[in-house]
């Protein structure tokens, strides 16, 4: 069956879109991070919506799984099959077109396979602009960013991924077509149907393509480093920048002084803007339509004023591109240097932003009163209440030994944040690797009410099983 199957999606894809062998099919078989690996029956690589459909059609026919793969830039194992060797691994990076740019309607039509630096771009070739901005934004595609929801560092400003569409194309488990590609702003007409699909992770259905909002571009932009001595000096200062400054506030990220030094060890190139360590950092940037001078003059004089008054310590402004991107790099090179440095506990977390001092500070104590010593690598999006908080040891078999405890530090740091009135993932998505703990912190009626709608859409599970919900599929 299995050869004749794919014998079948050769003549529906031609031979050189459907992969079988070991060296061609590897690369898409194990995740970003190295910790999922499985197996495939066939890579194919479809280049249209119309050959989407047919594949999966064909796989629902045969009753065979499907996994719905983008940039394979996801760090839950989202996009990566299990080790049985049945599905067939979709892959969208040739539906890769920009298919309408309407700058009157301030929207951009794309393909799923865009990444999403061509979007970007394609946003910037008309005076426009997208806010989506990710690390991975070179390889990550746009049907992964609409799967798993995905954040960033423009959320403050401009929302999630889920904000910035208005209209999706989506081929649904049985092979049918929903073309909801409709550029409007307001559409009351029932049920919303895209956000079904938005943050799914492939698990109702393949994103094929969608109606993205534009936004007019920033032509000024101040950006600062920022020495604080915690967290709760972090938020209190997102609070008056946030009063003076309004929606210019577009980035205010937080960076741990563990963090930092994994960047400084790992990656070439970038250096300490401050001359004096600190336990913690903030890369603020204001953002405006209107070019000029003031918005530098701003952020200068509010941070100025916050160091008299002793809640900034210390502080460096950016003065030209190459020194805001100087400073972008030490935050956007986190999650690589904490992959060259070795295996951690990853934690994708969000808390209400008045709470986030009261996590770091009662997470830090619980783990170090059950395993004394952890190195704690702390970063994330304070204006929406995201943080990565990460666990290592700095010897790797003592890290071994407790990365085998994994269980017992997410315990400690997921009740935390349940009681503090928080999400165990804010942006990454649920995938394999927090598949168990959303059937624990979940309630039992929201758990039945997605497997009601994983029922209702793919009652034969066959779209990215063992994904997002425990034993569907």
């Amino acid at each position: 069956m299995s050869s004749d199957l794919v014998s079948r999606l050769r003549g529906l894809l031609g031979p050189a879109a459907v992969l079988t062998g070991a060296a061609d099919t590897e690369p898409y078989l194990t995740d970003w991070r190295g910790r999922y690996t499985g197996r495939a029956l066939c890579v194919v690589k479809p280049a249209s919506t119309a050959e989407v459909a047919a594949v999966v059609a064909l796989c629902a026919q045969r009753g065979v799984p499907m996994v719905p793969q983008g940039g394979n830039t996801g760090l839950v194992g989202g996009a990566t099959p299990d080790g049985a060797g049945r599905a067939v691994l979709i892959n969208l990076s040739r539906l890769n077109r920009v298919r309408d740019v309407d700058t009157d309607n301030n929207t951009l039509t794309v393909e799923a396979g865009c990444t999403l630096q061509q979007v970007q771009d394609a946003a910037g070739s008309a005076d426009r602009f997208f806010p989506l901005t990710l690390a991975s934004q070179g390889s990550c595609q746009v049907g992964g960013n609409l799967s798993t929801n995905a954040g960033g560092v423009n959320v403050l400003r401009y929302g999630n991924m889920r904000d910035q569409v208005l209209g999706l194309e989506v081929v649904l488990p049985d092979g049918q077509v929903w073309n909801g590609l409709r550029g409007l702003y307001k559409d009351n007409t029932g049920y919303g149907l895209k956000h079904l699909f938005i943050g799914a992770e492939g698990t109702l259905g393949i994103v094929t393509a969608a109606v993205l909002k534009l936004y007019a571009r920033p032509r000024e932009q101040a950006t600062a480093w920022v020495a604080v001595d915690s967290a709760d000096a972090a938020v209190a200062l997102l609070g008056r920048l946030r009063m003076e400054c309004g929606e210019r506030v577009t980035g205010f990220e937080l960076v741990g002084r563990a963090a930092l030094e994994l960047v400084l060890k790992h990656i070439p190139g970038v250096r300490d803007p401050l001359p004096k360590p600190a336990p913690w950092y903030l890369l603020v940037e204001l953002s405006d339509t209107r070019p000029g001078p003031e918005l530098y003059d701003l952020l200068e004089r509010i941070l100025a004023r916050e160091m008299e008054a002793g809640l900034v310590p210390e502080a460096a402004m950016a003065h030209n591109r190459a020194q805001t991107e100087q400073f972008w790099a030490l935050r956007e090179n986190i999650s690589e240097a904490q992959r060259i440095e070795g295996i951690s506990i990853k934690h994708d977390v969000s808390v209400p932003v008045s709470r986030i001092a009261e996590f770091v500070c009662r997470a830090d104590e619980a783990l170090a009163g059950v395993f004394g010593a952890v190195r704690i690598v702390c970063f994330g999006h304070v204006g929406d209440g995201n943080l990565h908080y990460n666990l290592s040891r700095h010897e790797s078999q003592v890290n071994a030994d407790f990365i085998a405890r994994t269980g017992e530090a997410n315990r400690i740091v997921h009740d935390l944040v349940t009681e503090l009135g928080g999400s165990i993932s804010a942006e990454h998505g649920i995938g394999q690797l927090k598949r168990d703990e959303l059937s624990h912190y979940r309630s039992p009626l929201e758990l039945d009410l997605m497997r009601r709608i994983k029922d209702a859409l793919d009652p034969a599970g066959l779209m990215n099983p063992g994904k997002v919900l425990k034993g569907r599929g």
